[in-house]
């Protein structure tokens, strides 16, 4: 639905909206980050936001984000306040907040800057790809080779804050999840646990469940318990991945919560590029990670504990801003990739399990 408003009222409302005048020289103590979008893009933030309060500590942070991303907000500490855009009560208590300061987190679409405009900010920083710049007192550049942790630090350099090495936690997960998580993985007692996220938001980016089932397998042979991960749309999924391995699915029976407490129980996390991906990176989790149509050098972890699996084939990447065109070579980039590969990445992992 957002989408479908930024191409129409976006796009028109854009050019209507004067650019805004000298920024308020104020004290910051109220501050409003707008982060529409999915989960991925909602994890990699959470550096800048501990980065922001760290700068200013005393400042009351709000968050505008989605229904569908706003449950990674309670796994940041430095929020203050969440609101939502899909939620019209909440959308308008953003519009009524003035801020003394608007970041405008999203890279590319023009609703979320006609947003930070409309809230009355003293200053309005945001990233310029396209007329958006034009609502905004700093217009920041915005580049597909940069990590996305990098990108969003960059929206902070007006404010005097620079990059900081990435801490090896950056989410914390709340009590209750730990314990809901807990009670879900008893069937699975004391093994070191492997977690299995088929998913993702388009089928170009899946690598297929009988291919994680294999993998299931071939790691439960080795002593490992198998849990498998996932919104609704992966139960079935799911379920055949865990009979394959003797394991457990959870796939559509956890919160987002609960699915970062089960993330935090385990030795490793293997799935596409996902922001279930990332939340295992923001909870010091080694990954392996399956990439194809999505910018490594954007979005694919960085660090030791992190193996990127990546063909490279001369088509891939292919999404920009978001966007992956439909795959005339049905998915070559990520079939490509073994099952073989994907084990020997695993293990090399995990030497001290095996």
């Amino acid at each position: 639905m957002l989408k479908f408003l930024d191409r129409t009222v976006g796009r028109f409302a854009i050019t209507f909206i004067s650019c805004p005048a000298t920024p308020r020289a104020n004290q910051l103590a109220t501050l409003l980050l707008i982060r529409p979008g999915g989960i991925g893009d909602a994890v990699l933030l959470a550096p800048a936001i501990i980065g922001l309060k760290k700068k200013f500590p005393e400042a009351t942070i709000t968050i505008l984000a989605e229904k569908r991303n706003a449950g990674v907000f309670a796994l940041i500490l430095g929020v203050d306040r969440l609101l939502r855009y899909d939620v019209p009560g909440e959308f308008l208590a953003a519009l009524r907040l003035h801020p003394d300061l608007v970041i405008d987190t999203e890279q590319y679409h023009r609703l979320s800057a006609v947003v930070a405009r409309m809230t009355g900010a003293g200053t309005c920083i945001g990233f310029g790809p396209n007329e958006r710049a034009r609502l905004f007192h700093h217009a920041v550049p915005y580049s597909h080779d940069d990590y996305e942790v990098e990108s969003f630090f960059h929206l902070l350099e007006p404010l005097g804050i620079g990059p900081s090495p990435l801490a090896p936690l950056f989410l914390s997960v709340p009590t209750q999840a730990q314990g809901r998580a807990a009670e879900l993985l008893s069937a699975l007692e004391d093994r070191p646990l492997v977690t299995l996220f088929p998913g993702a938001s388009i089928p170009e980016r899946r690598w297929g469940s009988e291919r994680f089932a294999q993998v299931a397998a071939r790691f439960a042979q080795r002593g490992f318990g198998i849990v498998v991960i996932g919104g609704r749309e992966d139960a079935e999924s799911g379920a055949a991945i865990a009979q394959a391995a003797s394991g457990l699915s959870l796939a559509g029976r956890t919160t987002l919560a609960e699915t970062a407490a089960i993330l935090s129980r385990s030795a490793l996390l293997v799935s596409g590029d996902s922001g279930v991906l990332h939340l295992a990176v923001g909870l010091g989790i080694p990954t392996v990670s399956l990439f194809g149509p999505g910018i490594a050098a954007k979005w694919a972890p960085r660090g030791p504990k992190h193996i990127i699996i990546n063909k490279h084939l001369p088509c891939s990447p292919c999404t920009k801003f978001g966007y992956t065109p439909k795959c005339p070579r049905n998915g070559e980039c990520l079939a490509r990739i073994s099952v073989e590969e994907v084990l020997a990445a695993s293990l090399a992992l995990l030497p001290e399990i095996n």
